[in-house]
């Protein structure tokens, strides 16, 4: 009759009863084929004549089911008993050493057997059933006494040390060989993933310089985790400050960026998205047929959103940046095409959305892009530097409503916010990164002296030398130092001793009012609740 035992027995020598019985069994996990000596298909070969071992003997397995087993249920309380008779002895002794609760104890890859300690600790010197000094074993009960061994409970004869004690056989269950798969073997179902029992928003922005594209689920109140995400330089402004107009290389760029954001949202059930354009698309002459071009060969229906729109967004893009006690902010988002600033004031007290705190904002018409293609972005001296400073602030000086937060400005809660790549650029050339690190970059703190020495020190390098910083590269190298003039403009404008930098903006802004306004955040949703 076959008889399997588990490998995690085989492997710590338990299976050598009372002698090295099955010394030569092959070794693998699952189960075994004691019957003729043979293996199961797949098994290394072992020897013939296997349980022919000198010293031991091998009665029939007797099966002892219970009615767990009788039912066929595949409990673990379907077991067989393998007892081993000591051929001097004449005794059998299965239970030797056994654990009297009958838990298994836990072995290897999840099987089990029921054992308390190993009891061949003499058994291995010799192959004739004798005790490694040569005596015989007592055959008849003694007084047992109880040791402690390395934290195990150990039974020993009195008078014999446990080296020299007989080795009698313990007691070993084993599943029978067409028994069910137990608990612990069965595979387990797929985890279901914390992403599954929630909604999915998106966000894109198209804006004169990049394509961006986040798809994100909500969390915490006002919180959201970022599931997938896309952004890549375009340059669909390229050319519109000279023309009017976008140009047909410039198109095919960003038609192709937005075909590989349609397979990422056509990918995903999204619950509510919005899709926008900005400055780029507002200013050019073709812009509508840009849009409809878009729609047909990407399959998005972008919608063109106002300046106003864009600063509120940006504004809400970075409530998590403002801390409490802060008082007033001001908030900008250099672009490619345009320049949001936004004024804020949370000196009373402060609600959820931070956009409600907006009390002054101004949308400028000039960005990176079009600041450099006027100027020049190679090769900026520091005469070419001011004088792109001077432009921007001119205008400015014609923004009306500036002056709203002077009485809060010369508080030490007051500080600058800003949400652009040229900020983030100048994060990571303060830090030295070798690699841009959003991480270590989103809400960092930069003071007056740690700016005015970014910015010279990207004004002493030439054009290969910005191009060969991790942080700026080839894409962003001739529009750098425009953002830095518009980034110095605003300084001057409103002096502030801290910067804060936000690797965040009108995508963030989007989620955050999409999420809202669908009253997730209200909502249980980590128990699948759906309105």
């Amino acid at each position: 009759m076959p008889v399997d035992l588990p490998f995690g027995l085989m492997r710590r020598g338990a299976c050598r009863l009372a002698n090295p019985l099955i010394s030569a069994m092959p070794y693998r996990s699952r189960m075994f084929n004691l019957e003729g000596g043979g293996c199961d298909e797949g098994w290394n070969s072992a020897p013939a004549g296997l349980v022919n071992a000198p010293g031991a003997a091998i009665l029939a397995a007797t099966e002892n089911l219970d009615a767990c087993a009788a039912s066929g249920n595949g409990s673990r309380g379907a077991r067989r008993t393998l007892k081993v008779e000591d051929p001097e002895a004449g005794a059998k002794a299965p239970e030797a050493g056994a654990s009297r609760s009958g838990r298994p104890q836990r072995g290897m890859n999840g099987f089990t057997a029921n054992r308390k300690h190993h009891p061949l600790a003499g058994a291995r010197s010799g192959d004739d059933g004798q005790a490694s000094d040569g005596s015989p074993q007592p055959t008849g009960k003694a007084k047992k006494r109880r040791k402690r061994k390395r934290g195990r409970k150990v039974f020993a004869r009195d008078g014999v040390r446990p080296a020299e004690a007989a080795a009698p056989a313990e007691r070993i269950e084993v599943r029978p060989a067409n028994a069910p798969p137990s608990i612990r073997e069965a595979v387990q179902p797929p985890r279901r993933r914390f992403n599954d029992d929630l909604p999915v928003f998106a966000a894109l922005d198209l804006g004169t310089n990049n394509c961006r594209l986040l798809v994100a689920v909500p969390t915490k109140p006002g919180q959201f985790r970022v599931i997938d995400a896309f952004s890549r330089i375009v340059r669909l402004g390229e050319g519109l400050s000279s023309t009017g107009r976008l140009s047909r290389p410039a198109m095919d760029r960003a038609v192709e960026a937005l075909k590989i954001c349609g397979d990422k949202l056509a990918g995903r059930s999204i619950r509510r998205a919005r899709l926008i354009a900005t400055e780029a698309c507002r200013a050019a002459e073709n812009g509508s047929e840009f849009l409809a071009r878009v729609e047909t060969e990407a399959g998005l229906k972008l919608e063109i959103i106002d300046r106003r729109t864009e600063a509120r967004l940006a504004v809400s893009g970075c409530g998590s940046l403002v801390e409490r006690g802060t008082d007033a902010v001001v908030l900008f988002d250099i672009g490619g095409g345009s320049s949001e600033i936004a004024l804020i004031d949370i000196s009373g007290q402060r609600s959820p959305r931070l956009a409600n705190h907006i009390v002054s904002w101004t949308s400028l018409p000039v960005g990176v892009v079009s600041l450099a293609e006027r100027f020049g972005g190679r090769e900026v001296t520091r005469q070419v530097f001011d004088a792109m400073v001077a432009d921007v602030t001119g205008m400015l000086q014609a923004f009306e409503g500036r002056d709203r937060i002077n009485h809060l400005m010369k508080a030490s809660r007051f500080h600058l916010l800003g949400t652009s790549g040229t900020v983030t650029t100048l994060a990571g050339v303060h830090l030295g990164l070798e690699r841009y690190d959003r991480r270590r970059v989103d809400g960092l703190w930069m003071d007056n002296a740690n700016v005015d020495l970014m910015i010279e020190k990207l004004l002493g390098w030439d054009f290969q030398a910005r191009v060969a910083n991790a942080c700026i590269g080839a894409d962003r190298a001739d529009l750098v130092l425009a953002g830095c003039a518009i980034l110095e403009a605003i300084r001057r404008v409103w002096p502030s001793e801290r910067l804060r930098v936000a690797d965040r903006g009108l995508r963030e802004g989007i989620l955050s009012e999409l999420m809202a306004d669908d009253g997730v955040w209200r909502r249980n949703w980590r128990s699948g609740a759906r309105p």
